[in-house]
């Protein structure tokens, strides 16, 4: 069973960052991976407290902490709406889609000029700076970040709703990844790498 997840607010200065994958999400007792804990639920908001290279220290709801492997929570782009907010309804999503498209097509040649050599880091950082798009599929589900409006939006196929809206700039404290050669998973490759 995995840790209970209460109302947010039930552990003082609880604040969600990230979301546990669709999955659900083994726990550590420590950054080690030696004493697996309960694993967490599918979609549970979570804190991310600290880093250590590719683990992450999540912090539940209830007060519960554990150590998880972070490359794979789902980051929320802003804080929760607040409760009793009114939804705003838009048209459709095919908009959204088509910009969502072209952004990942920009951002692939990018990447594609940067590994056949065709251009340096410093052209691949000035063509991809400000680039900026988030996509959640699940089945007949969709999550769409809309950049111009700053704003996430939940869509069933039949009508898009604006669901959660980004304060102004990015938060004091978010913690910064800092690689170090323990953690769970395999090592990263590079590009043209097999």
């Amino acid at each position: 069973m995995a840790a209970p997840a209460f109302p947010p607010g039930a552990a003082p200065g609880f604040l969600p960052t990230h979301v546990v994958p669709a999955d659900g999400l083994g726990t550590w007792a420590a950054p080690d991976g030696a004493v697996p804990t309960e694993p967490l639920d599918p979609l549970l908001p979570v804190q991310l407290l600290s880093r250590r290279g590719d683990w992450g220290q999540v912090l539940c709801s209830n007060g519960w902490s554990a150590w998880v492997d972070a490359r794979l929570l789902v980051t929320l782009p802003q804080n929760p709406p607040p409760a009793g907010g009114a939804l705003v309804r838009t048209s459709d999503a095919r908009k959204l889609l088509a910009r969502i498209e072209e952004t990942v097509g920009r951002y692939r040649r990018a990447v594609e000029d940067l590994a056949a050599g065709r251009t340096d880091g410093e052209t691949f950082q000035r063509t991809t700076h400000g680039l900026r798009i988030g996509a959640v599929v699940d089945g007949e589900e969709v999550w769409l970040y809309d950049a111009e409006r700053d704003h996430w939006c939940y869509c069933d196929g039949t009508s898009m709703t604006g669901i959660a809206g980004r304060e102004a700039g990015p938060r004091a404290g978010s913690p910064e990844p800092t690689r170090l050669d323990a953690g769970p998973g395999p090592a990263p490759t590079r590009l043209g790498e097999a």
